[in-house]
């Protein structure tokens, strides 16, 4: 109902929303997708939005199965490796408010602050940490036989990942990435603090600019949402 609900507004007017309350559309208009893209450079927020998810999710990607496949595959000492998941686990339970002002100063000292790099450091290492928790499992799962007789034929260690192991992770890594995009593109509160202008602001923190101190433009927010929810769903 919540979902029905934002797609019917974004085809009505403010009026029509906040007075009338109908169920459908009387009157279908576009205007609302028209005026976000023309006056409220939705369309900034939306490629701000595609870009930094894509680079931290691939990057975060790339770390994290280097990490996941160490701890599966090689002993730490004192038994490290069999709690260092669940140790990285912890540290991304951790509420983001609680670290918010320290990565503020950090993006702030490299001055990155309005910028994609400073939001693609941030997701990189808030997503990294699940990576490798997620990917250690898919990792343990893989005989360790396939690597030894590739690398008995002459393959490296880093030869038998490439080609032995990542492609038999590929599923792994599949829902790994489909999580850390979803979570990546939905985030705000780093947004907020971190970007202050449409060159960087993504799609939830642009969103939220249609809310005013005077009315809130509901139609066109409702047209934001469905648009923002359509990579999501694909």
């Amino acid at each position: 109902l919540p979902i029905y609900w934002m797609v019917a507004a974004a085809f009505k007017t403010n009026k029509e929303i906040t007075q009338d309350a109908t169920l459908y559309p009387h009157a279908p208009t576009f205007d609302n997708f028209t005026r976000l893209f023309a006056a409220k450079e939705f369309g900034h927020f939306l490629v701000n939005s595609i870009v930094v998810t894509t680079v931290s999710v691939l990057l975060a990607l790339l770390f994290g199965s280097l990490g996941a496949y160490a701890i599966a595959r090689f002993r730490l000492p004192f038994g490290f490796d069999r709690h260092i998941g669940l140790s990285l686990l912890v540290m991304r339970i951790v509420p983001p408010v609680v670290i918010l002002i320290p990565v503020f100063l950090f993006i702030l000292r490299l001055n990155l602050i309005d910028t994609w790099y400073g939001l693609i450091i941030t997701y990189t290492a808030l997503n990294i940490t699940y990576c490798v928790w997620m990917m250690e499992s898919f990792f343990r799962e893989i005989p360790v036989d396939l690597e030894e007789a590739a690398m008995v034929d002459g393959d490296s260690r880093f030869g038998a990942f490439i080609r032995i192991v990542l492609p038999m992770a590929a599923p792994g890594m599949v829902a790994t990435s489909i999580f850390a995009i979803i979570v990546t593109f939905n985030e705000f509160m780093f947004a907020l603090v971190l970007t202050s202008t449409p060159r960087a602001m993504t799609m939830p923190r642009g969103t939220a600019t249609l809310i005013g101190r005077i009315d809130t433009d509901w139609a066109s927010m409702s047209a934001a949402g469905v648009i923002g929810a359509l990579p999501i769903v694909i």
